[in-house]
C-alpha cells in the first residue's frame, strides 16, 4: 500500500501507471484536465489496452465539459459510460489499472493536484481491489452496489456506519482532514471522543465546535483532503466529509486503512500542516436542525 500526498506527488504516479498498463484501465471521473493522462488514456487503447471510463452525469460547471471528455474518449477508442442521475452528486475518484486499486481524494485536475493538499491510497490488495471493480461494474451498468469489504468506505452504502464505528475506536488522537464537518451524529462522535479524552484536531472547517477541539485554517494550500489519523495506527482518506450530503445522498468512496506505516506517514504530514497552519479560528453561527439542501457543494 502506498500513500499519495499532493501537491509534492503530482500526478507522475497516475500517468506513469496508465503508460505502463498492459491489459485494463477502468478510471472514474468527476474532473479531468490533466492533457498527460487523457494522452496516456488514449495511447493505451492503441496498446490494446481495454479502457472503461465512467464520467460523472453532472459537475457544478455544469455538463458541457463533460460531454465534450466523453466525444474526445470515444474517439480514442475508449468505452465510456455515464454515471446514473439517482444521487446528488456522482463524487468518487477511483482507478484500476492492472489489479492495482487508486483510491483519490482529488480529482485529475492541476487545481487539486499542483496547489491543493489532498492524498489518494495506492492498493494491490486483492480484497480490495475486487471491491473496487465490483463498485466499477454496479455503477457502470446501474445495478446495485454491495460492499464486498468494509474497507472500502462507500457512500451511501456503508460510509456512516464504517466511519462511525472508525471514530468510536480512537482511543488517543483523532487528527481530521475535512473541508466541512457539519453531520450531527459526527459532531456528537467527536465530542464523545473530547469527553473521553481523545485529542482530537480539525485542518478545515467544523461546525459547532466542541470545547476542547483544535481547529485551524490550512495555509498556503487550498484544502480539498478528506482524510482521519487514529491513534496514529489507522487511518481514513477519501472522497468523504463528515456531513450529511456526502455520507447519505452522494456517491463517495474512500478506504481504511490498517497498516501503521501509512498512518505514521499521514499523521506526519497533518503535524507539519498543523504547525504551520494559522491560529483556531472561531465556529460560525449555525441555524438549529437544518440539514443541507439539495444542491450539491463544489468539490
Amino acid at each position: 500500500m502506498k500513500l499519495i500526498v499532493q501537491p509534492e506527488d503530482g500526478p507522475s504516479l497516475l500517468v506513469r501507471a496508465v503508460r505502463h498498463a498492459k491489459h485494463q484501465i477502468d478510471i472514474v471521473i468527476f474532473r479531468l484536465d490533466l492533457h498527460d493522462l487523457e494522452e496516456a488514456l488514449g495511447a493505451a487503447v492503441k496498446r490494446g489496452v481495454t479502457v472503461r471510463a465512467l464520467v460523472a452525469n453532472r459537475n457544478r460547471n455544469g455538463e458541457k465539459g463533460l460531454r465534450k471528455l466523453e466525444q474526445r474518449f470515444l474517439e480514442a477508442g475508449i468505452t465510456v459510460a455515464r454515471s446514473n442521475d439517482d444521487l446528488l452528486r456522482y463524487h468518487g475518484k477511483v482507478l484500476i489499472v492492472d489489479g492495482t486499486l487508486y483510491v483519490l481524494g482529488f480529482n485529475y485536475t492541476k487545481l487539486d493536484i499542483e496547489k491543493s493538499r489532498s492524498f489518494g491510497i495506492v492498493t494491490s490488495d486483492a480484497k480490495l481491489v475486487k471491491a473496487g471493480a465490483e463498485l466499477f461494474e454496479s455503477d457502470t451498468t446501474r445495478k446495485p452496489y454491495d460492499p464486498g469489504d468494509e474497507r472500502l468506505v462507500v457512500s451511501p452504502e456503508n460510509a456512516r456506519g464504517v466511519l462511525s464505528d472508525f471514530i468510536r475506536g480512537a482511543k488517543k488522537t483523532l487528527y481530521i482532514y475535512d473541508m466541512n464537518v457539519s453531520d450531527k451524529q459526527m459532531l456528537k462522535l467527536l465530542n464523545e471522543r473530547l469527553q473521553a479524552g481523545v485529542d482530537v484536531r480539525a485542518i478545515g472547517k467544523v461546525e459547532r465546535i466542541a470545547d476542547g477541539m483544535g481547529l485551524r485554517k490550512l495555509s498556503k494550500l487550498r484544502l480539498h483532503a478528506r482524510a482521519i489519523v487514529r491513534d496514529g495506527s489507522r487511518a481514513f482518506v477519501g472522497s468523504q466529509s463528515l456531513r450529511w450530503a456526502e455520507l447519505d445522498q452522494r456517491r463517495e468512496v474512500g478506504v481504511i486503512i490498517t497498516d501503521p506505516r501509512i498512518a505514521r506517514r499521514l499523521q506526519s504530514v497533518f503535524e507539519s500542516d498543523w504547525d504551520q497552519a494559522k491560529p483556531k479560528q472561531e465556529p460560525e453561527p449555525v441555524a438549529e436542525s437544518k440539514r443541507p439542501s439539495k444542491s450539491p457543494s463544489a468539490a
